[in-house]
């Protein structure tokens, strides 16, 4: 069995970095996926989609660090789905993409660095 993702797409917001009581660090994110088709009348549509990434370890550090919003990036990781009950007793559902590889691809069109186009390949450290 496998559960793989591999997205390509733009970073909504810049990350957020957050603590658990256990002292673990998890950074988070949104990235932007779009997709063009032509609809029943030949006319180009765009639809865009958004998935929440997370990332823990060196790889939550160097997305911490180096992305900001509208960054092009490769994320490949895990589907992780989770389920909560709200206050008002209502059962919630989420999904997520847990990343294990975040390739930097280019950086936002604002950016003031010369090298836009590095790539940097971050591996799930063991």
């Amino acid at each position: 069995m496998k559960n793989t993702v591999t997205l390509v797409g733009f970073a909504g917001n810049n990350p957020e970095t957050r603590e658990t009581q256990s002292g673990a660090k998890i950074t988070s994110l949104s990235l932007a996926t779009s997709r063009s088709y032509k609809d029943a009348q030949e006319k180009r549509q765009t639809e865009t989609e958004w998935h929440r990434i997370t990332c823990f370890n060196g790889i939550g550090k160097s997305v911490a660090k180096h992305v900001t919003k509208g960054a092009m990036l490769m994320v490949t990781g895990r589907i992780h789905y989770t389920r909560w009950t709200d206050q008002n007793g209502t059962d919630r559902y989420g999904c997520e993409i847990i990343a294990e590889q975040v390739d930097f691809l280019a950086k936002p069109k604002d950016a003031k660095s010369a090298d836009t186009t590095a790539a940097c390949e971050l591996a799930l450290a063991g």
